[in-house]
């Protein structure tokens, strides 16, 4: 017996539904595995209500997963059955069983667990790409993130306070500015507040080389009120909505960079995604990273997590467990 969370039409959390389905056959090329915890992400919502396009509809939604081989198609020789294994963006996460192309797949170290593999893939792996690559902070840095009691924005916190920078983190509530100061936030700052000018106050004037940004439309022309003349903003989510803006401002406010980017971008090819994976598990094992479970919901009540992550109420990282 095999059960998923599939979506049949766009809409609310209501349209995550509980579905018996058949156990998958791996393709040539795939692996079928038998699903341990699956990740929670803001992208799981951008499916669920169409903002991002699924290939086909009814979806099984969600990008990362970890489990146990348990099948292995044609052509796989790296992976065999009982390998301890996770992966991030693939699509159809949300599944007791599920296939995945091998290529996808990274073996779990020991001292890793499959809850924490779940949790760090995507967040973990998209966090180490925007601190060492989108822009590679430097000691002596400041920077600033916004929605950090988050998934990706409490992992970012840490690995760019281990970098050796002075972190701004924003966030809603006082108490997730005690959790973001726990975690080496130098500055916790509330959405309530003039974030430019608190900035401004922090840096002397200076300003910010960079910004990252999750949030999306609401904060946009705040984080490029925080930038230095020629800084650089992130924009990697959109949990207020999607940007739109006119290049325009951009020059009028010193001639800014902005950049959106993408794991599957920066992981595209096999031996990006194997490097990106063991620097990930590498950091969290020294202890420099670490990585937050604070949620846990059974994967059939999918609905009540979604219910709890737009409304703000995660901190760190959430979990599905099939």
């Amino acid at each position: 017996m095999n059960h998923a969370i599939r979506v049949h039409e766009h809409g609310g959390p209501e349209t995550l539904v509980w579905e018996e389905l058949p156990k998958p056959e791996p393709k040539p090329g795939e692996v079928r595995l038998l699903q341990h915890a699956v990740g929670l992400n803001y992208i799981d919502v951008y499916f669920r209500t169409g903002l991002y396009k699924a290939p086909s509809m009814p979806v099984t939604i969600g990008m990362e997963g970890a489990g146990v081989v348990d099948a292995v198609g044609d052509g796989v020789t790296d992976l065999k059955v009982g390998d301890r294994v996770a992966y991030a963006g693939a699509l159809g996460a949300y599944a007791e069983a599920r296939c995945v192309p091998a290529e996808k797949l990274v073996k779990i170290p020991e001292g890793i667990d499959f809850t924490q593999a779940a949790a760090m893939m995507l967040q973990g792996m998209t966090a180490r790409f925007l601190v060492k690559e989108t822009y590679a902070v430097q000691r002596g840095d400041t920077i600033l993130v916004h929605a950090a009691a988050g998934g990706v924005g409490s992992i970012l916190v840490q690995w760019a306070k281990h970098l050796g920078a002075t972190v701004i983190g924003v966030v809603s509530t006082p108490e997730k500015a005690e959790l973001i100061r726990s975690l080496g936030a130098d500055h916790a700052l509330l959405t309530s507040e003039n974030i430019p000018a608190r900035v401004k106050e922090i840096t002397a004037g200076a300003m910010l080389p960079v910004v990252y940004d999750s949030v999306g439309r609401d904060t946009f022309v705040t984080s490029l009120d925080c930038l230095r003349p020629r800084g650089l903003m992130i924009s990697f989510g959109n949990a207020s909505g999607p940007v739109t803006t006119d290049l325009g401002v951009l020059a009028a406010k010193g001639s800014l960079y902005v950049t959106r980017p993408t794991l599957n971008t920066y992981t595209a090819k096999r031996e990006d995604l194997v490097r990106t994976a063991q620097d990930l598990f590498e950091t969290v094992k020294s202890g420099a990273v670490k990585i937050a479970v604070n949620q846990t919901f059974p994967l059939k009540d999918a609905a009540k997590a979604h219910e709890a992550l737009e409304a703000r109420k995660t901190t760190g990282s959430t979990v599905l467990i099939p």
